[in-house]
């Protein structure tokens, strides 16, 4: 029988939801290596919604989990409904919904505030020593939520000017925890924690790469599950 994960959302598109590529890199991964995987969201209204088309700000109003069932393909359940006893992991895509929906982090950075449902999920996976896997900018989840743990989102300085965002590293950093520098193909395993990134469009990197980067943070959640 296959690992049981779930897979947690949030949103539809990169700038004000989950990065769909990300998302849909995990799911291949997690399909490859026999996975049987359920897909969450919180049933909350977006931050904000983007015209990705313009890049700008757009007044319409939209649901979280409502935009992530167009990525679930309408599979997908409330947040709120997860019980970590029924998964042996869970994986969070990135994508800016991470940083504005799931968290404050996009307004508030290193001082940011956590969903509810995303905390009490986060909570319970490590207290029941099951694997978290997370990848692009929902590292800093980990790195708000479990102190002194360990995680990538990449370098810690804009190598090439292929990391623009390094300068998380450092917000990682002030919250106590260890960031770790990998490259784009590579994720990081906190075994202490159960905790596996890898920093996906954090870089400035092929998407063949990038693909392969993110299959290295399911291998390893796998492996851990």
């Amino acid at each position: 029988m296959g690992k049981r994960v779930a897979l947690v959302l949030a949103g539809c598109g990169v700038f004000d939801g989950s990065e769909i590529h990300e998302a849909s890199a995990a799911l291949v991964h997690l399909s490859r290596g026999g996975a049987e995987v359920k897909i969450f969201a919180p049933n909350i209204e977006q931050r904000d919604v983007v015209n990705h088309l313009k890049g700008s700000p757009s007044e319409e109003k939209r649901n979280v989990l409502v935009e992530s069932a167009r990525l679930a393909r309408g599979n997908i359940q409330d947040l709120a409904e997860l019980k970590a006893d029924e998964f042996d992991a869970v994986i969070f895509p990135g994508g800016f919904g991470v940083a504005k929906n799931l968290c404050s982090w996009a307004v508030d950075g290193k001082n940011c505030t956590v969903n509810e449902h995303v905390n009490s999920t986060l909570q319970a996976f490590h207290s029941a020593k099951k694997p978290i896997g997370l990848c692009c900018i929902s590292p800093v989840l980990a790195a708000k939520v479990f102190p002194g743990c360990e995680v990538t989102v990449g370098q810690d300085k804009n190598v090439d000017g292929r990391f623009p965002d390094a300068e998380t590293a450092a917000a990682i950093a002030e919250l106590g925890c260890k960031h770790i520098c990998k490259n784009v193909n590579e994720s990081h395993v906190d075994k202490a924690n159960k905790i596996v990134t890898t920093c996906a469009f954090m870089c400035k990197a092929p998407l063949h790469e990038i693909f392969d980067g993110i299959g290295t943070m399911v291998q390893e959640v796998l492996k851990l599950a």
